[in-house]
């Protein structure tokens, strides 16, 4: 659906974007992480076709955006990171505006503004004013405009950023429906919230990508792959979980106290024993889950490795 071959980017004389190659299938969800805010902006742009390659190829169903730019743009929908703004058009004017450019007209403009605002709760904020929104509003609105000309591709630039945690899981719910729709590629900086979404990561490293991986294997590199985080009101035996079996550590959570994740050996099983351990102990535990893994471990320490 999506072919990105040998990209490279400069900006101001300065190789940010080094040698990008990967490629994505109808209906599948990307996430793109890094430590570096700017590479993975300014990628997005560049596969949107708000700038223009230095090197390399992109096609979209096909289409190459070098050549056909106009084509291409329009099989794309891109929610920016910084938002939208304006002092005085309202949030439907707005998003009929940009219906237009997109090319729709009558009914079709209405129709598309009310399904597009209706899928992120725009409907109450519809005869207010861009500028009066709060930052979360703002980019649900980002993200509705994104969505009006229904695209084959749909771009995300940090789309969970100033929500609260209720709207947070609202808008993977509506993400997740999407991707039934259109190929999904989000860039954001809290990869542990994806951790559901996305199939792949594609992880980069100064200017270049150092990885392209299921979701699932970068969770298993984890050290938390396994582990069992317990929460208790009183405090914990803590020598008596360090000596379990298959036991490679404890951490004891300083923002959360009666919290500790106890981590495990590669390869080790260690809830049954640390659930064996609480029965014979009779602990009273408030909760008690095994990890699938932190993205954000593995992220943060392939993103900081030396490209070669």
């Amino acid at each position: 659906m999506i072919e990105v071959i040998n990209l490279t980017k400069h900006l101001d004389k300065k190789k940010i974007i080094s040698d990008f190659s990967f490629s994505a299938n109808k209906k599948e969800c990307l996430g793109l992480f890094g430590e570096n805010p700017t590479v993975k902006t300014a990628l997005l742009d560049v596969i949107a076709g708000s700038t223009v390659p230095s090197e390399g190829l992109i096609k979209i169903q096909g289409i190459n955006t070098r050549t056909h730019p106009l084509k291409a743009k329009k099989l794309i929908g891109y929610q920016l990171q910084s938002g939208v703004s304006h002092p005085t058009m309202l949030v439907k004017e707005f998003l009929a505006y940009i219906a237009t450019i997109r090319g729709l007209c009558g009914t079709a403009i209405r129709t598309q503004v009310e399904q597009a605002t209706t899928r992120l709760e725009l409907l109450p904020v519809l005869n207010t004013p861009l500028d009066a929104l709060s930052i979360g509003l703002k980019r649900k609105v980002a993200i509705a405009q994104a969505i009006l000309h229904t695209p084959a591709l749909l771009l995300l630039d940090e789309p969970t950023e100033g929500l609260a945690p209720d709207q947070k899981q609202k808008l993977r719910t509506l993400i997740q429906s999407l991707t039934q729709e259109m190929t999904v590629i989000v860039a954001s900086r809290h990869c542990d919230e994806l951790s559901e979404l996305c199939t792949r990561a594609l992880v980069i490293a100064g200017d270049r990508l150092v990885a392209d991986t299921p979701m699932a294997d970068l969770q298993r590199d984890s050290r938390h792959f396994q582990a069992v985080t317990l929460r208790a009101d009183a405090p914990l035996d803590l020598l008596a979980l360090a000596v379990l079996p298959g036991v490679a550590g404890i951490e004891e959570h300083l923002h959360a106290p009666g919290t500790v994740t106890v981590l495990a050996m590669p390869g080790h099983t260690i809830y049954p024993h640390i659930n064996t351990l609480i029965a014979n102990r009779r602990w009273k535990i408030n909760s008690l889950n095994v990890e699938p893994g932190r993205l954000s471990d593995v992220v943060h320490y392939l993103s900081r490795e030396a490209p070669l």
